[in-house]
């Protein structure tokens, strides 16, 4: 696991003190908000409806316990005695007291972590597989490319303010759990025919107003030419990308307007002239940075003890977990574990401070002190024994985290919505909620299957509808909320943007709507064994529109 160097400390400790005095001269009224506005969002500090948000960041999910219960002091320190896990790795703080941040700030700092980056026109948070380095699929570990990157990016002076907020994605399993099309670039580590590794580029992914599948730019970059190629995209955005519109802003909108090839000629052109220079990664700083992620030599244990394999058999609820939440690791015996912040009737992504104590205290008991936060606002252990998992359970199950759900309808993923954000046009968080209660029988999940459920309070898609196979949107209509269905959208390889079913609904009706369109999959699906996604792609959106239609 990465460890701060001198020049991460350096970092940090320099823009806490810098970030204290402007905050004190915001509370004197030496800066109006106006001015400071600019200073906080460089240090993750927004200002939502009724209180300021401080957004922490969590570099490419990983995260130790000691800093999981820094987290936890936070929320109880310093908020209302919780969290919510985003979908960029990161957490936020809804209700901080703008006086109490620097100290905040302090106290992260004092475990390796801080908020620089979380906000404004910068490169955010690179996010990536929560089980690199553990899943079996994997052809590298993808996390020391995304510290590199994070190094890089940390305050570049050319990419401080960009025309709109930039998010990078990196993923090296044979399936996408990082979403790289739907970021502004997007990385996946691939072998080319020689065995090689290198990086397959996307560009121009993203979601908001204008929904829009990553465009292959380069199909293999070799290691040390990464960041050159990453600074040539940045620079042909920074030069052209529009200012004047901030819904036209994104590196998207550049790629759609000159097309791909001329947008990859400009990097080209740019690229010639940093290719070779100290923008190259020099295989020692590989070496030295891929020297904090060796693999952890894990003790041997039993690959499928009786004690587990006979308590899947008897115990229905366990084996349900075991089904939803476990994926293979790379060493035998062991396991990745997806602890789903998505209770029935809870609040997705949110998690208590004294919930944050107890799964670190199971991550130190189970997990090597080792966690990950996900884009599906959950938190995983990377490397469980199998011997451990039904104690491991049975502690989740007393603290009313042990849901069967990873990847089911009620795994949703939910902004803040109109409760916080003073952006959106309708709440999110009730109507999760009364979802995942309409929905909250495990088993009849489990007969549904594999399926995403989605929901943004507004256009800006922070709750990533546009990507999943059931998606809703947040509208207004005529100053009452409303929402719109969307049906089909798919974050992984096969990766589609959702598709409009029609109407919108009002916040009685659109429960309803989202169980006519899992009854609509159920009656048309060929088998228990065909998935939500694929039953879409083989009868499209007609089928479902019509029953809707019908239902209204």
């Amino acid at each position: 696991m990465y460890r701060y160097d001198e020049f991460d400390h350096a970092v940090v400790a320099a823009r806490v003190d810098e970030f204290s005095s402007q905050v004190a001269r915001r509370l004197s009224g030496e800066l109006t908000e106006e001015q400071f506005r600019p200073l906080r969002l460089m240090n993750g500090v927004y200002l939502q409806l009724h209180a300021y948000m401080l957004r922490v960041a969590i570099p490419y999910g990983q995260l130790s316990s000691r800093q999981l219960r820094m987290l936890a002091h936070i929320a109880r320190t310093y908020d209302k005695g919780y969290g919510h896990f985003t979908t960029r790795q990161n957490i936020q703080y809804n209700w901080p007291q703008l006086c109490d941040i620097p100290a905040a700030l302090a106290d992260l700092a004092s475990v390796e972590m801080h908020a620089i980056q979380t906000s404004g026109n910068c490169i955010r948070n690179t996010t990536s597989d929560p089980f690199a380095g553990v899943a079996a699929d994997e052809v590298t570990d993808p996390r020391p490319w995304a510290e590199i990157i994070r190094q890089w990016s940390t305050i570049h002076p050319e990419f401080t303010y960009l025309p709109r907020k930039f998010k990078i994605a990196i993923s090296a399993g044979e399936e996408d759990r990082a979403a790289v099309a739907f970021h502004d670039i997007g990385i996946r580590i691939v072998r080319n025919d020689a065995g090689e590794i290198g990086f397959k580029v996307l560009v121009g992914g993203g979601m908001g107003r204008t929904p829009r599948v990553g465009r292959v730019i380069t199909e293999f970059l070799n290691p040390t030419e990464l960041l050159g190629y990453l600074e040539s995209i940045l620079r042909v955005y920074n030069l052209h990308g529009r200012r004047d519109n901030k819904y036209k802003a994104r590196i998207k909108i550049l790629v759609d307007a000159l097309g791909i090839d001329e947008f990859r000629r400009q990097v080209e052109v740019e690229w010639a002239h940093l290719r070779g220079s100290e923008v190259e990664v020099p295989a020692s700083e590989i070496e030295r940075i891929h020297s904090y992620f060796v693999p952890r030599e894990l003790p041997a244990r039993p690959e499928a003890p009786a004690e587990f394999l006979a308590a899947r058999q008897q115990n229905a609820a366990f084996a349900r977990w075991v089904d939803a939440n476990i994926i293979n690791h790379r060493v035998p015996g062991y396991a990745g574990v997806t602890i789903t912040l998505k209770p029935a009737g809870g609040i997705p992504g949110d998690v208590t401070a004294d919930e944050m104590d107890a799964i670190a205290d199971l991550a130190d008991r189970f997990g090597f002190s080792e966690l990950r936060a996900t884009k599906d606002q959950n938190l995983v252990l990377p490397s469980v024994a199998q011997e451990d998992l039904l104690p491991l359970w049975q502690e989740l199950v007393s603290l009313s985290l042990a849901e069967g759900n990873h990847g089911l309808i009620n795994d949703m993923i939910t902004c803040p919505g109109l409760d916080y954000c003073a952006l959106a046009n309708a709440r999110s968080i009730p109507l999760a909620q009364e979802i995942s209660t309409r929905f909250a029988d495990l088993e009849r999940q489990a007969n549904i299957g594999p399926l995403t459920l989605n929901i943004s309070g507004c256009i800006n898609a922070c709750g990533h509808h546009h990507v999943a196979n059931i998606g809703i949107l947040g509208v207004d209509k005529h100053g009452d909320e409303a929402y719109q269905l969307v049906i089909g959208g798919d974050a992984r390889d096969s990766a589609a943007v959702a598709q409009i079913s029609g109407p919108g609904y009002s916040q009685e009706k659109i429960v309803d709507a989202v169980e006519t369109t899992v009854n609509t999959y159920l009656a048309q699906r060929t088998g228990a064994e065909e998935t939500f996604i694929e039953t879409f792609r083989r009868i499209g959106l007609a089928p479902f529109k019509e029953a809707l239609n019908a239902a209204r």
